[in-house]
C-alpha cells in the first residue's frame, strides 16, 4: 500500500488533497456552498414532514423498491413530482447518482450509442461507462456536434445525456436545439434537471418546462431531492412505458435498499411549498445576480456563481479566507472541473437577505483583492 502515500503526497503538493470536515448543527458561517437552493432543508413545514413519515414507517424503508421498499409516501411523491413537472409518471431512487446510473443504463447497453455533453456530471459519465453502449462525447453544448454523432451511428437505439443547468458553470443546455436535433435523428434525449428543478423554468418546474419539452414522448428527465427540495433522494420522470421498464430493468433501483420514507416525506413537503410559494425561484436567481455582481463576474441563468481562480493552490487559499470572515464557499479543483480553471463555486438561496448579501459582498471583496483576482 505504499503507493497510497506517495499518491497522497503528490495530490497535497498540487493542491488536490481533500479532507472530510463536520459541520455543526449551528455555526456563524454564511453558507454558500451548499445547493439548498430555496432554503427549505430546515424549514419547519419540510422537517414536519419528515419527522410524520418517520413516526408513520420507521427509520428504514426496509428492502428494496420490489420488496417492502416502496410506501404510500413514496408512491404519492412519484405522482406529485410528476404532475408538477409535467412528465406523464416518476420512480423515486435512493440518490440523483443512482437515478443517473439506472436510466441511462437500462435506457442503452450492447448495440446502444450514448452521446454525452463534455461538461456532464460524473454520475453521467459512470452512467456512460456502464452502459456497455459506444459512448461520443460532444463538446459542451455544442449542438452540431450532437447531430454529427448520430447522422454517422450504425446502431438502432441512441440517447442524448445532458445537464439542464451545469453544476460547476451554472450555465444551462440548448435543450430545444437538442430536442430537434434527436427527433430527427431518432434518439432519446435524457436531461438531468438536477440544478434546474425549484430555480428554473415557470414556478421552478425545470428547464424543460421552460423550453415546451415537458412530456414529450421522446424525452426522459432526472431529478435530485437533495437540492431545492432540501431533501434526499432522486427521480426519473417521464412516459409510463419508460418507468416501467425501469422497474424491471434499472439496477440501482432493483438491487438497492429504498428511500428513506423520512427523506421522502420532506422532499413531498417541499415540493408542497414550492408549488404553493410560486415566488421562491425569483428570489434564487436574484440572489444569484447579487452575489455575481459582489464578486465582478456575470449574472447566471440559474443559482450557481463560479469564479474562476485557474490554480487549485489559489483556489484553496481563498476558500479558507472566506470562511475565515464568515462566509463558506464551494472550491471546485480537477477533476470536478478541467484543469487551469479550478475556483469558488458560490450558491444562491431563496432565503438570503440584504444583510446576508452585504456580508458576502464584504467578504468576496476582501477575499478576491487578496488573490489577486
Amino acid at each position: 500500500m505504499a503507493w497510497l502515500d506517495r499518491n497522497a503526497e503528490r495530490r497535497r503538493e498540487a493542491g488536490l488533497r481533500r479532507e472530510l470536515r463536520p459541520r455543526a448543527p449551528h455555526e456563524p458561517l454564511l453558507d454558500l456552498a451548499g445547493n439548498d437552493y430555496l432554503g427549505l432543508s430546515g424549514d419547519k413545514r419540510v422537517v414536519d414532514g419528515a419527522v410524520a413519515a418517520l413516526r408513520t414507517w420507521g427509520a428504514g424503508s426496509t428492502g428494496s423498491r420490489l420488496v417492502t421498499g416502496t410506501t404510500e409516501v413514496h408512491a404519492t411523491l412519484e405522482r406529485e413530482l410528476a404532475a408538477f413537472t409535467g412528465a406523464e409518471a416518476g420512480l423515486v431512487f435512493s440518490s440523483g447518482y443512482a437515478a443517473n446510473l439506472g436510466v441511462v443504463t437500462a435506457l442503452s447497453g450492447a448495440g446502444a450509442l450514448i452521446v454525452s455533453d463534455g461538461a456532464n456530471h460524473a454520475s453521467l459519465v459512470d452512467a456512460c461507462r456502464l452502459s456497455r453502449a459506444r459512448v461520443a462525447v460532444a463538446g459542451h453544448n455544442d449542438v452540431a456536434s450532437v447531430d454529427a454523432a448520430l447522422a454517422g451511428r450504425t446502431e438502432e437505439r441512441a440517447l442524448v445525456v445532458t445537464e439542464s443547468v451545469y453544476s460547476a458553470d451554472g450555465d444551462l443546455a440548448p435543450l430545444r436545439e437538442l430536442h430537434a436535433v434527436c427527433r430527427a435523428r431518432g434518439a432519446v434525449l435524457v436531461v438531468d434537471e438536477a440544478h434546474g428543478l425549484g430555480v428554473c423554468g415557470p414556478g421552478g418546474r425545470g428547464l424543460l418546462a421552460g423550453a415546451g419539452l415537458a412530456g414529450a414522448d421522446d424525452v426522459v428527465s432526472t431529478v435530485t431531492l437533495s437540492k431545492a427540495l432540501g431533501s434526499q433522494g432522486g427521480a426519473v420522470l417521464g412516459p409510463q412505458r419508460v418507468i416501467a421498464h425501469l422497474v424491471d430493468s434499472a439496477r440501482t433501483m432493483i438491487f438497492d435498499t429504498g428511500l428513506a420514507p423520512s427523506c421522502a416525506g420532506a422532499a413531498l413537503a417541499a415540493l408542497h411549498v414550492l408549488r404553493d410559494e410560486p415566488g421562491r425561484p425569483g428570489a434564487v436567481l436574484a440572489a444569484a445576480a447579487a452575489i455575481a455582481d459582489a464578486a465582478g463576474v456575470a449574472a447566471p441563468p440559474s443559482a450557481v456563481v463560479s469564479v474562476v481562480l485557474g490554480s487549485p493552490v489559489v483556489a484553496v487559499a481563498a476558500a479558507r479566507r472566506c470562511a475565515e470572515l464568515g462566509l463558506r464557499v464551494g472550491c471546485f479543483r480537477p477533476p470536478s472541473v478541467p484543469e487551469g480553471t479550478s475556483r469558488l463555486r458560490l450558491t444562491a438561496r431563496a432565503d438570503l437577505c440584504a444583510a446576508d448579501l452585504d456580508r458576502v459582498r464584504a467578504v468576496l471583496t476582501t477575499v478576491l483583492a487578496e488573490v489577486g483576482a
